[in-house]
């Protein structure tokens, strides 16, 4: 599933015209970029949700060699975040099979075809995880299922186990492994079953932290992990650079 719903605001004045989605790095679309990545590691059944000028979307993805293998999640009547966009897509995806999860303005290094198999039979979710430093990470144990998140700027701390709330810290008082979520996840499709209760419009971080006590939720550390948000207009230059890079 390919994450292409948002607004773009920060690549204002391009996404005035146009959904980010369509916005050229290096003279080619960011979704024509993502998905000539995802092809090439043999993925071959795509869900595209859209809102933001949806229609050019749908209409730029029925020009390409791909367009039989993509099928849209209309979300114009409101964009539901991750976790929501998630939800409505679930009729679209036909088999039990693992979700590759990846948004369509992130440029990355990432090997799909071994991250695909880093996603055993028992595992509800993989998270792609690294040491980046950010202000908010997840928690892992040792076992590098996951425990919570952590602002470490206020000190905020959500988990669905009430001792790491109040300590931060395992059952044995040893500090959690902490790591940066890339934003690319493998999703198990029995864990929709899990979000029936939750209401329209959730993010996929709350939901994971809502069910992780429940569901084999588990983080994948990939320490060469190079990603880029082209989610300004000034980073357009340096995503091109970046492309070449890898």
């Amino acid at each position: 599933m390919i994450f292409a719903a948002g607004l773009g605001t920060r690549l204002k004045p391009l996404t005035d015209t146009m959904p980010k989605a369509l916005v050229r790095v290096g003279g080619q679309p960011l979704i024509d970029i993502v998905m000539s990545r995802l092809l090439a590691a043999d993925y071959d059944h795509f869900v595209v949700n859209v809102h933001h000028f949806a229609q050019q979307i749908v209409d730029h993805v029925a020009t390409r060699d791909y367009a039989s293998l993509v099928q849209f999640s209309d979300e114009t009547a409101g964009l539901l975040e991750t976790g929501g966009g998630l939800k409505k897509a679930a009729p679209l995806f036909a088999d039990d099979s693992p979700i590759l999860i990846h948004n369509v303005d992130i440029l990355d290094n990432v090997d799909y075809d071994w991250f695909s198999r880093q996603h055993l039979p028992s595992e509800d979710a993989v998270l792609l995880v690294s040491k980046r430093k950010t202000k908010r990470y997840l928690l892992f144990d040792n076992a590098m299922r996951l425990m919570g998140w952590k602002n470490i700027e206020t000190g905020e701390i959500k988990s669905p186990y009430e001792y790491v709330r109040r300590t931060g810290l395992s059952q044995h008082g040893e500090p959690f492994n902490e790591y940066a979520f890339s934003g690319i996840h493998s999703f198990s499709p029995r864990l929709f079953a899990l979000m029936e209760q939750f209401p329209e419009r959730f993010s996929i971080i709350d939901f994971y932290l809502s069910v992780c006590h429940r569901a084999q939720i588990v983080g994948c550390v990939k320490d060469d992990l190079r990603l880029m948000d082209v989610g300004k207009i000034e980073t357009l230059d340096q995503a091109e650079t970046f492309i070449n890079q890898i």
